[in-house]
């Protein structure tokens, strides 16, 4: 058996996190740089797994598969592909980033705080790597009470109501999952993921194949979120501290869009052939509705937490672009459904670096004005110059401006969906268009434009070193993959063709 790197990288954060309980609370110091070393160990790994993957060869490798429960027949099976590699990476990325912003921001209960965060880490790889589908829902399930317990504790006003919002919403979507995973086993006799890819459980039964995808659908969207299962991002993310918000936009989003490219799409295309306009419809309304909610926010944490439903919109409606290409017996859709894929993982990885960054900025603000609220800012462009080029930057990425990364999701996405089902992606621009109002209009003007008044902010002062340093690995990808994205688009285009060759 070789070198086991992927149960290295799961499984560190949370050792980390039982060795933190052995330290004196009052050590805060060594705590926080306990565990940005602890996060370090992922980061270097999964970025090796990046260069090691073998693209010529694709498929699953660095596999690792042991019997944990035999009575059940429930396999310790990880392994990645093209989809989860970059989502390994921008989970321990983020995590480090966050760990290291934390570390000047987080004052008080700093060991549980990172005790419950290193927690989380392990939950987030799990579910990227899991090919069994009861260790998928034990890593699923394993990221919720840290992050319920991170808004609840260290949240603001109103955290209370967020975190139980959150944690409900998350469990009602688990409800619904077991009892599909149940129903693939009674049916299958096995919890394997790819083994259910493979012989599509319920294909003689349309309506059981039917309640099985709805089931999965709905937890992973209620994740995602996709309108009508989006209401409790908004609180979170506005409750949530910092590094909180940028973890749940960033990686716990994505955990939905993944969940519906590993199991629902390759494990139901039929169903999901069916009912692909009615997921397309609720992508795009999720595009429109969340870009147009963006324009009537005054609290720029709440501006942001939408954008996150209108981004994620686009990568559902090229996921369900593609479900809807099953329609058609012609190489040329299966091309555009590929193109349509890849530019929906493309625009999971671009969007947590963008967004997450959005979240970062939006904290160094409110540490030095106390408010996110737009309307009292104006003209901070001249008295945080280094700051507004940051925003500015990221602000561009997030309406997806070319030659900067967010561009490309978005662009892919568009040119795979539209030869599939072009009414529908045909009126995600509109989407698109008023990204740029908010971004601009709200973002830039009201806070960076216009008079300064300097009674009220002649205190405030331009980023710190430490915001800096948290700030440029994400800009380096911002600009990096805007002008180049073929690091990142290769090894998604190994796992997308292979995908819809079997489809």
């Amino acid at each position: 058996m070789g070198f086991p790197i992927l149960s290295i990288i799961t499984f560190t954060p949370a050792i980390g996190a039982l060795i933190i309980l052995f330290f004196p609370k009052e050590n805060v110091n060594l705590i926080r740089r306990f565990a940005i070393a602890v996060s370090l160990i992922p980061l270097a790994l999964s970025a090796y797994l990046w260069f090691a993957y073998n693209q010529t060869e694709g498929g699953m490798q660095f596999v690792e598969r042991h019997i944990w429960i035999p009575a059940i027949n429930v396999w310790y099976h990880v392994g990645v592909d093209g989809i989860s590699v970059p989502m390994v990476f921008l989970t321990s990325l983020l995590s480090t980033l966050g760990y290291f912003y934390s570390a000047y921001t987080i004052h008080e209960r700093v060991k549980e705080y990172y005790f419950l965060f290193l927690l989380l880490q392990t939950g987030m790889y799990g579910v990227f790597v899991a090919l069994d589908f009861v260790l998928f829902y034990v890593f699923w399930e394993v990221g919720l009470v840290p992050m319920y317990l991170l808004i609840g504790v260290w949240g603001g006003a109103n955290r209370e109501y967020a975190a139980i919002k959150f944690f409900l919403y998350t469990l009602a979507g688990s409800v619904f999952m077991l009892l599909a995973i149940l129903g693939i086993y009674f049916t299958t006799g096995s919890f394997d993921i790819l083994k259910a890819a493979e012989v599509h459980p319920f294909a003689d039964n349309f309506t059981l194949a039917s309640l099985a995808f709805w089931a999965f659908f709905v937890a992973f969207a209620i994740k995602v979120p996709s309108f009508p299962f989006h209401t409790w991002l908004p609180d979170a993310h506005t409750e949530a501290p910092t590094a909180g918000s940028v973890i749940l936009a960033g990686i716990l989003l994505k955990l939905g869009c993944y969940g519906l490219l590993r199991i629902v799409l390759p494990i139901f295309p039929e169903p999901f052939r069916f009912y692909a306009p009615i997921v397309a419809a609720l992508g795009l309304i999720s595009i429109v509705y969340g870009a147009f909610v963006c324009m009537a926010q005054w609290d720029l944490k709440r501006l942001i937490a939408y954008s996150s439903v209108a981004h994620m919109g686009y990568v559902v409606l090229g996921i369900a672009a593609a479900a809807a290409s099953l329609n058609f017996n012609h190489p040329a859709f299966k091309e555009s459904a590929a193109i349509a894929l890849n530019g929906a993982t493309m625009q999971m990885f671009n969007h947590g670096i963008i967004t997450g960054g959005l979240f970062f900025l939006v904290g160094m603000i409110y540490e030095r004005a106390h408010t996110r609220d737009l309307k009292v800012f104006g003209g901070l462009g001249a008295k945080l110059p280094y700051y507004y080029g940051v925003v500015m930057v990221t602000g561009l990425a997030s309406l997806g401006l070319p030659g900067l990364a967010g561009f490309w999701g978005e662009f892919l996405v568009f040119r795979g969906a539209f030869h599939i089902i072009p009414y529908i992606t045909a009126f995600g621009v509109l989407g698109v268009v008023a990204t740029a109002g908010y971004i601009l209009w709200k973002v830039v003007q009201f806070m960076f434009l216009g008079p300064f008044n300097q009674e009220k902010w002649g205190h405030l002062t331009d980023m710190e070193a430490f915001e800096k340093v948290t700030m440029w690995p994400l800009l380096l990808f911002m600009v990096g993959l805007g002008f180049y994205p073929a690091p990142l688009l290769n090894i998604i285009n190994t796992a997308t063709t292979a995908l819809m060759g079997k489809l």
